[in-house]
């Protein structure tokens, strides 16, 4: 298969490495617009960019009719938008805050402790993510879909938050450290205990090996996907 890389930094990077070593051809490495000349040679598109040049990139890439695996955060405001292009130019377009088969099963953990634990309004629920200093949004991408997946099951909530648990926001810590390729937590806390699950990234290649396996997937699919159409509806 071959893929163009949009967004050519520490992950574009990675998914190179990972991509050549299961047998695809990278035809383009990209860290500005992609154009119908540098897109030529390609199959499927895989974008890890900025929030602020996500849209743009994708929006260029499906008005050529290829398939965006996108894992950019930060921009979700405008996803309703590119969706809708996507569907316009008969294109395939997947969207994940994150492609780590672990984190997209901690989810799914996620979904059902939080419908659980609805019926035990004594235990307060907080999340913290810990990622790399570079990182540009907070909270993360992936701790927004958490919140989310909280709030669906959970009545006491309408929304989420920067901070701790207050009133019907639910409250996200966002911590920056050096070196960490990410860390999610949930907590329910109660005065006499506490329940926590936790998923804790070693490196970046789960993410990588996740936004490769997507491309695979998508290749001659038309429409919108989520990791959970490739990792659960295979």
């Amino acid at each position: 298969m071959k893929i163009a890389l949009v967004g050519y930094g520490k992950m574009g990077r990675i998914i190179d490495t990972v991509a050549t070593e299961r047998g695809h051809e990278i035809v383009a490495r990209l860290n500005a617009t992609p154009s119908r000349e540098s897109l030529a040679d390609a199959e499927v598109v895989i974008e890890f960019s900025k929030p602020e040049a996500a849209l743009e990139n994708s929006k260029q890439c499906l008005e050529l009719g290829l398939p965006v695996v996108c894992g950019t955060t930060g921009w979700l405001e405008k996803r309703t938008e590119i969706e809708n292009i996507a569907r316009q130019n008969n294109a395939a377009f997947l969207y994940g805050s994150n492609f780590s088969l672990g984190v997209n099963l901690f989810f799914e953990l996620n979904a059902q402790l939080a419908k659980l634990m609805n019926s035990f309004p004594d235990y307060q629920v907080q999340l913290e993510e810990i990622h790399h200093t570079e990182k540009k949004d907070a909270p993360s991408g992936t701790a927004i879909t958490i919140a989310e997946r909280i709030i669906e099951q959970d009545e006491r909530f309408n929304g989420w938050k920067l901070d701790r648990t207050l009133d019907n926001a639910l409250g996200i810590f966002a911590i920056r450290q050096d070196e960490v390729p990410g860390t999610h937590s949930v907590r329910y806390r109660s005065e006499v205990d506490e329940i926590e699950i936790k998923h804790t990234a070693f490196s970046r290649n789960g993410f990588a090996t996740g936004a490769v396996i997507a491309a695979e997937w998508i290749r001659g699919r038309k429409g919108i996907f989520s990791v959970k159409d490739v990792l659960f509806d295979r």
